[in-house]
């Protein structure tokens, strides 16, 4: 897990400005030093923890961990990180409905599937000129919006925000669906919006990375956990089909001869 004086380095300690806070942070700040507020980084320790743990476990389940952040300094971060422990992200902007009404973005994004399918199967090409600019320009914005999510065939198990009040709508989609979030929550945030807080500085990138190398190497553990259970149970499959009790068959008159013995027995 992560150092105490990781966290520090990295500058997650720092919160916004006093006059911007929200005072449902207020456990979780330390002091207060030149008009900023410091987040209190040995409760960051643990919650990041406590937050590690619980997505692991839920990696472990073969589920899938949404993960949101549109902000200018989180976007490369996420999509980088996430994209190496194979889960869906959004770094572009949220669609409303995006998980209220998933049904919807599902047909989105198998119409882009179908427009790869065209281009690869040579079917694109039989168009006209201006239908290929059309589908072309389509393509090119369902890519952008929803390419990332493409593999994700049902509502995430949990959302994890960078950034809580930049996406709240997501949040809120969230707590409709009663999917529990994971967010990193900056002293101008509420807290109580977010079912795993993650008490940190969410604007400096290097805080941002920090936060998610833990995360993502929990889901990467988790994963790889899930793996080898069933490569276990795989063998012990195996193991078992192969050591079945064999079937004997008595000799001919070697069962009527044992039979008869206890009668006899018990004639005498």
């Amino acid at each position: 897990m992560v150092s105490f004086d990781e966290l520090l380095d990295a500058g997650v300690h720092f919160g916004h400005l006093k006059r911007k806070w929200n005072p449902a942070m207020a456990p979780y700040i330390f002091m207060e030093r030149g008009g900023i507020h410091i987040i209190d980084l040995h409760k960051t320790a643990a919650k990041l923890e406590e937050a590690a743990a619980a997505i692991k476990q839920i990696a472990k389940s073969g589920r899938k961990i949404l993960f949101v952040a549109t902000k200018k300094q989180a976007k490369e971060i996420v999509a980088e990180k996430v994209q190496a422990v194979n889960m869906p992200y959004v770094t572009e902007r949220w669609s409303g409905g995006m998980l209220t009404n998933f049904p919807t973005v599902r047909k989105a994004v198998k119409k882009m599937q179908s427009i790869d399918k065209m281009i690869s199967d040579g079917t694109f090409d039989q168009l006209s000129k201006r239908e290929k600019l059309q589908v072309k320009r389509q393509s090119a914005k369902l890519e952008k919006n929803l390419g990332s999510i493409a593999d994700l065939t049902k509502t995430p198990a949990a959302l994890f925000v960078v950034d809580v009040l930049k996406e709240k709508i997501a949040v809120k989609e969230a707590h409709k669906l009663h999917i529990p979030v994971f967010g990193m929550v900056d002293t101008n945030s509420n807290p109580n919006d977010v079912d795993f807080v993650i008490p940190a500085n969410d604007d400096a990138a290097k805080s941002i990375s920090i936060v998610l190398d833990v995360i993502t190497k929990a889901i990467a553990e988790g994963v790889a956990e899930r793996k080898s259970d069933k490569d276990v149970d795989g063998k012990e499959t195996k193991v078992s089909s192969h050591n079945k009790p064999r079937k004997t068959r008595a000799r001919k008159g070697e069962g009527s001869k044992d039979e008869a013995a206890p009668a006899e027995e018990a004639a005498e």
